[in-house]
């Protein structure tokens, strides 16, 4: 299956407009498309399927136990699918079944481990406070996003441990990214790193290929295991301002 990847196009504030692939079958958008949620119009009638993640920041200033039920509504409208802790199977032009395994997968600040995940919440907090969410009426806050990443994370796991059954690849899309390598290298080991990356390597292994967002940074390597090697790819195009777009491909697929 030849999959075009685009994320973190941030539309609430950048100029970009997105065009299909020419060979693409499928097009994925691993979150942070655009906080206002205008921007998913672009995706309204898209050429192949589309299938959507969310971000961190679809739930700025949103309470996010509305939010989800709300933005699953507006995509549904919009043709797009959105997943969240769910799996979808589809085939491809050869007829192939790939598992597509999809989570927002919020940051549990276990990054540098659990004896440095404090100094990574207070980290947080500089992030939490631009997104400005509430939960159950609450601030979304550096431990209610490490409830939720402990939740999604969970599931994630368990599903990726279920044996095969009809699939011939699987694809896990999150936001958050899942290994360390993954680190945008302007900022590497920094305790506000934790709120971008998840120590999931074990489960990489477990995927074909790993595709993720958040970072608003380039990345497509492999992260080898007794298996074999699963693909990590991130097509984040970011903020043009910053100089981050510089290396976006729009028209990027990556085949599976």
């Amino acid at each position: 299956m030849r999959i075009q990847l685009l994320s973190d196009l941030h539309l609430e504030t950048e100029v970009f407009a997105p065009t299909a692939a020419p060979d693409a079958e499928l097009l994925v958008l691993a979150g942070d498309i655009d906080s206002s949620w205008a921007g998913l119009e672009l995706f309204r009638d898209w050429p192949v399927p589309v299938i959507f993640v969310a971000g961190n920041h679809e739930f700025d200033e949103r309470e996010i136990t509305q939010t989800w039920p709300a933005l699953r509504a507006r995509c549904a409208r919009l043709g797009i699918r959105l997943l969240e802790c769910e799996t979808l199977i589809l085939s491809d032009a050869a007829g192939r079944r790939i598992r597509f395994v999809a989570t927002i997968r919020w940051c549990d600040f276990d990054l540098f481990g659990p004896a440095r995940r404090e100094r990574a919440m207070r980290a947080a907090s500089y992030f939490m406070k631009i997104m400005r969410a509430t939960r159950h009426g609450a601030p979304l806050d550096a431990a209610a996003v490490r409830e939720e990443a402990l939740s999604c994370g969970a599931w994630l796991h368990q599903e990726l441990k279920r044996p095969r059954a009809g699939w011939d690849a699987t694809v896990v899309i999150t936001h958050f990214a899942p290994s360390l390598r993954s680190a945008d290298p302007r900022y590497g080991n920094q305790p506000g790193t934790a709120s971008f990356c998840n120590a999931d390597d074990a489960m990489l292994p477990l995927a074909d290929l790993w595709i993720h967002g958040h970072l608003h940074c380039q990345h497509d390597y492999r992260a080898p295991h007794v298996g074999g090697a699963t693909r990590v790819v991130c097509n984040s195009r970011g903020h043009a301002r910053k100089g981050e777009a510089r290396g976006h491909q729009p028209w990027l697929v990556l085949e599976i």
